[in-house]
């Protein structure tokens, strides 16, 4: 475990500043090269944020539903301490995601929120990994929680896809990017400054998965100390 955690500490230093100049750059490009989108003007800018941040929310759900997978079959409980950064972290980008979400509808659809597919999809797959991280905290013991947690990940994952294609199965009408002078698709410009913020988004996100993978591990190492000692709170 020592081996596996001064691992993570690497790539968390590697990551640190190349993330902090992307997010500068990102930062530069959405508030000053893209144009204004044609229909929606400034508050579309959103987009930048609200796209990476479903994301990288999804990327963490696959984390979870991979390392639950695993947990379940070696009952090793790295794999659970992993899942569980993963959990935590998309539960706060899936949160990001929804709170965007109504600012960019409110021009859009002309309300804060309506009970569209994709919207009333993405908020079930938050409440169910917030249900997870419950579910956790009131375990009897971290066996049970993280046993309980796997099985619960694995089934809350099933919906990333349903949010996927919720927009072609029930005809959503999730808003749509138009180029800044009209018609569909993205200007190249805007294009590359949003295949910037996913990079960004997902190196950050990595970076911060490492952040609280480690966490775990250092947390996991010391309880373990604490029950060979004897001590409270083992």
């Amino acid at each position: 475990m020592e081996r596996l955690e001064k691992t993570v500490h690497a790539i968390e230093r590697i990551l640190f500043f190349p993330v902090f100049l992307l997010m500068i750059a990102c930062l530069y490009g959405v508030f000053r090269v893209v144009p204004n989108e044609v229909t929606m003007g400034v508050v579309q800018r959103i987009f930048y944020f609200h796209v990476p941040s479903a994301w990288v929310a999804f990327l963490g759900f696959f984390i979870v539903f991979v390392a639950s997978i695993l947990y379940l079959a070696t009952r090793n409980r790295t794999w659970d301490t992993l899942a569980h950064a993963a959990a935590e972290l998309g539960v706060l980008f899936c949160a990001i995601v929804l709170f965007t979400g109504p600012i960019w509808a409110r021009p859009a659809w002309g309300t804060w929120w309506t009970w569209e597919a994709r919207l009333t999809t993405t908020l079930v797959l938050e409440l169910v990994f917030v249900a997870y991280l419950i579910l956790r905290s009131q375990a009897e013991t971290p066996e049970q929680g993280a046993r309980l947690c796997a099985v619960t990940g694995i089934v809350g994952f099933l919906d990333v896809p349903l949010i996927y294609f919720s927009v072609k199965i029930w005809r959503g009408h999730h808003p749509i990017v138009f180029k800044a002078g009209g018609g569909e698709g993205l200007e190249p410009v805007m294009l590359k400054v949003f295949l910037l913020c996913m990079l960004t988004m997902t190196l950050f996100f990595t970076l911060l998965v490492c952040l609280r993978f480690r966490l775990g591990l250092l947390q996991e190492a010391l309880a373990e100390a604490r029950e060979r000692e004897g001590l409270p709170g083992a």
